[in-house]
C-alpha cells in the first residue's frame, strides 16, 4: 500500500510512531563541519520530517544509531558486574539502499561469525526498521553503488520519497499499516538508482599466486607519502565495525567502573601494535592496502556472498588527501589484468 501526505499530517503520524519507535534520520548541523563555517549531516533522532535532508548524502552512515562510537558493555566493582541496558523502544532508521545493504555486511561480522555472535550489537539490531530513502538520479559524484549491486534495497518497512509539499510513502511492513489506515491510497513504487556517473572493475584474485603479487605491487607506495592515517574513511563508512576495549574506573585502586569499546581504524599507526611496540602493518602503504583488500577481496572470501564494500563513496568524501577510493579499487584492477598477462 501506498499514501500520499502532506508534511504537517505526516508529522502527525510521526508523534504517533515516537510512542513505540525512536526514529533516526540524517539532520543537518550548521557550522559543525571539518571545516570553518561549514556543515555536517549525520544521524540524529528527529521531532519532524522536515528536519531530515533528503536532497544530499549525509557524511556519516546510521551505523552509530546501533554500533555507537563509544558503547558502555557493562559496570563492574571488585565483586561483581552488571550489563549495561538499552532503551526498550524499537528503532525506525531512515536510510539508502547502500546503507541498509551495510547492515547487512554489519550482520556477518558481528552475528554470523562462526560460533559468535556479539549481544551488544544483536540487542540494538532487533530493534531495527528501515524506512528507504530514494536517492536522487544517479546517485552522487562519489557513489559507484551500482557497480557493488547495492543500488536497489528490498529489506525496508517504508519507503519515502520527498517532494517540495508533499511526501509519497511505500508501506511494505504490516506492523506500520494502521499508522495510515485513514490515509488516500496512491500507486508509488521507489525508484532506485540505475547508473553511477562513477563505476568501478572489482579485481579477480583468483589464486594465491597473485594474491602475493599484489601485496607487492608498487602501487600501494604512493600512499606513503598521501595518506595521512586519520581514520576519517573508516569512521564515515557504514561497514567498517573495527574497536577497542578499555575499562574506565571510578576509583583509585580502579576497582569500581565500565568497560566500553569505542571504534577503532586500521588506517590508525597504533592498530596493530602490540607489546613491545611490534606492529604487523608500519606504513600508511601496507594500513592502505589491508583496507582496500578487506573491502573488495578478503570479506568475500570469508563469507562467500557480497563484497564488503557497498559502494557509497563516504570515505572518498571524508579523505582530507582526496584520496579516491573507486579509483583505488580500478587501478588495482587494472594492475591484477597486468599481472596476468
Amino acid at each position: 500500500m501506498s499514501f500520499q501526505l502532506n508534511y504537517e499530517r505526516m508529522d502527525q503520524i510521526l508523534s504517533e510512531l515516537k510512542k513505540k519507535y525512536k526514529v533516526y534520520a540524517p539532520v543537518r548541523f550548521e557550522g559543525q563541519g571539518r571545516y570553518s563555517a561549514t556543515d555536517v549531516i549525520r544521524y540524529e533522532q528527529i521531532e519532524s520530517v522536515s528536519e531530515i535532508v533528503s536532497d544530499q548524502k549525509s557524511d556519516f552512515s546510521p551505523k552509530e544509531v546501533i554500533h555507537p562510537i563509544t558503547q558502555t558493555l557493562f559496570y563492574f566493582t571488585e565483586h561483581q558486574f552488571r550489563e549495561s541496558e538499552v532503551d526498550n523502544k524499537e528503532l525506525l532508521i531512515f536510510a539508502r539502499p547502500c546503507d541498509i545493504h551495510g547492515f547487512k555486511r554489519m550482520d556477518n561480522i558481528f552475528l554470523e561469525n562462526g560460533d559468535f555472535e556479539d549481544k551488544y550489537y544483536k540487542r540494538m539490531r532487533d530493534k531495527v526498521n528501515f524506512a528507504l530513502m530514494e536517492c536522487q538520479e544517479g546517485g552522487w559524484d562519489s557513489c559507484f553503488c551500482v557497480s557493488m549491486g547495492t543500488n536497489k534495497a528490498e529489506d525496508y518497512s517504508l519507503a519515502f520519497r520527498f517532494n517540495e509539499n508533499n511526501l509519497k510513502i511505500e508501506v511494505k511492513d504490516s506492523d506500520f499499516q494502521n499508522y495510515f489506515k485513514n490515509e488516500k491510497r496512491i500507486d508509488f513504487k521507489p525508484d532506485f538508482v540505475q547508473e553511477n556517473s562513477t563505476r568501478v572493475n572489482i579485481p579477480e584474485i583468483d589464486s594465491e599466486e597473485i594474491l602475493e603479487k599484489v601485496y607487492d605491487l608498487d602501487m600501494w607506495e604512493e600512499y606513503n607519502d598521501r595518506c595521512e592515517s586519520c581514520g576519517a574513511c573508516t569512521a564515515s563508512c557504514v561497514t567498517c565495525s573495527c574497536f577497542t576495549i578499555r575499562d574506565v574506573t571510578y576509583t583509585e585502586n580502579g576497582k569500581a567502573g565500565e568497560r566500553r569499546r569505542n571504534w577503532a581504524s586500521c588506517l590508525h599507526d597504533d592498530f596493530t601494535e602490540m607489546a613491545g611496540g611490534h606492529s604487523f602493518r608500519d606504513t600508511p602503504a601496507e594500513r592502505m592496502r589491508f583496507r582496500t583488500l578487506h573491502k573488495i577481496f578478503d570479506y568475500k572470501e570469508r563469507f562467500g556472498d557480497n563484497h564488503m564494500c557497498v559502494g557509497c563513496g563516504r570515505c572518498t568524501d571524508a579523505c582530507n588527501e582526496l584520496i579516491s577510493f573507486s579509483s583505488t579499487i580500478n587501478k588495482l584492477s587494472q594492475a591484477v589484468q597486468t599481472l596476468k598477462a
